[in-house]
């Protein structure tokens, strides 16, 4: 028992209440977030829309979600954390509500953009309220919390989502459009402003005026930004090229699905262990380690023929990404400026968004004329490379210049003064 009870402690100990309000926040949010995992089925079964429509709203969604990472980030650090999340959270529980019974293709295309845009918008603002509220030291701990929160809602609602779909697709909608609504009430009545104030005069008031070009400017911060692109294009060919993979190996549907599940399951359990027992490395070394992890996994795919083989690669890169997502998160907050850690997180959103769109047609244009060796190996390679940066850039002692609003020398170590 007193292991149990000192592990709680190291995993849990010590972060602020409002924090676990996020948390709850969060997981209340995921618990309901039916239609992502869903629109595809919905539009061709349920609407009897071709596949490609259905690829087309996933798109437009996609492209409405990177719009809302930059717009979100932005408010986020001009009008508020806090006002920021809850605009979004209603925006996008209106609009999910909405999306149930729209009708056309233009009226769907059209919602399912805001969807994305409203959805996306929300999660700089959060992630610049983890970074106001806790500390540089625990911030790694934290938003692994908050991932293992996400994957957990994830789980739930997935296999939930399929016994609901059956009594209508509508209650899918409303039923997500319920929680996140519950979410922003979680919000609004326990989490405050966290945006720090701006001081008048010196290199606090010039970090205020931080613009997006600023943030694009960061040469340090934006081949950061480079680095999570590349690691989540590799990372997109365990949810497109994979499944190609499989069924030209003769793979079924539902042993894909089987296989695929893996993923969450690996994450639920090993989440928080994983973390606790790297708790004290440098974020160079967790960002280099997961890279490295997760592009090998994949690229052991090259060698998988069976579900036991397929089974045994997603386990492995699923640790790499247990290891390198909360790492990232952190690693941007560092970088960032206090008053600019909203635009900071929604730049690398985008990166996050921009992956998702060129990771799959990267990846199936490779697998259809170049083969399924140069799609698995060069993930490894790639992946490889990106760990090195990950290294070199992030390595004790590798912080550089940075000028922002004109202001020179504004450091790591400058950002991370008490807010």
């Amino acid at each position: 028992m007193a292991a149990i009870s000192r592990a709680v402690r190291e995993t849990a100990g010590g972060l602020p209440g409002q924090f676990w309000w996020l948390w709850t926040s969060t997981l209340v949010n995921r618990l309901g977030g039916f239609v992502v995992t869903f629109l595809a089925l919905y539009l061709t079964v349920d609407r009897g829309y071709s596949a490609a429509y259905a690829g087309l709203v996933a798109a437009l969604f996609g492209l409405g979600g990177a719009v809302g990472a930059v717009l979100g980030g932005v408010l986020a650090d001009r009008l508020g954390r806090r006002v920021t999340l809850l605009a979004a959270q209603i925006g996008a529980a209106v609009t999910t509500a909405v999306l149930g019974f729209a009708d056309g293709p233009v009226a769907i295309a059209a919602v399912a953009t805001l969807v994305g845009l409203t959805g996306n918008a929300s999660r700089p603002a959060l992630s610049a309220m983890i970074s106001d509220l806790v500390p540089a030291a625990d911030r790694v701990r934290a938003y692994s919390l908050n991932y293992w929160a996400i994957n957990i809602g994830f789980g739930v609602s997935a296999a939930a989502a399929g016994f609901i779909a059956a009594e209508g697709y509508l209650w899918l909608f409303l039923g997500d459009a319920l929680t996140t609504v519950l979410c922003a009430v979680v919000v609004y009545a326990k989490v405050p402003e966290t945006r720090p104030d701006v001081p008048r005069g010196g290199v606090r008031e010039a970090e205020a005026r931080v613009t997006i070009f600023d943030v694009l400017r960061d040469r340090r911060f934006m081949i950061l930004t480079g680095l999570i692109f590349v690691f989540a294009a590799v990372m997109q060919q365990a949810n497109s090229t994979l499944a190609v993979d499989m069924g030209e190996h003769g793979l079924t549907s539902q042993q894909f699905g089987l296989i695929a599940s893996i993923n969450g399951v690996v994450i639920v359990l090993l989440q928080i262990p994983v973390t606790r027992m790297l708790r004290a490395r440098s974020n160079a070394m967790l960002l280099a380690t997961g890279c490295l992890v997760l592009s090998w996994g994949i690229g052991l795919t090259v060698f998988a023929t069976t579900v036991a083989l397929y089974s045994l690669t997603v386990a492995i890169w699923t640790v790499g990404e247990i290891i390198h997502a909360p790492a990232s998160m952190s690693a941007v907050a560092e970088l960032a400026p206090q008053h600019a850690r909203g635009r900071y997180q929604g730049v690398s959103t985008l990166a996050w968004a921009a992956a998702a769109f060129a990771g799959p047609l990267v990846g199936g244009l490779t697998l259809e004329y170049l083969g399924r060796a140069t799609v698995w190996l060069g993930c490894a390679v790639v992946g490889t490379v990106a760990s090195v940066g990950y290294y070199v850039l992030l390595k004790p002692g590798a912080a550089g210049k940075r000028v922002v609003a004109g202001t020179e020398d504004v450091t790591a170590e400058t950002a991370e003064a008490p807010a």
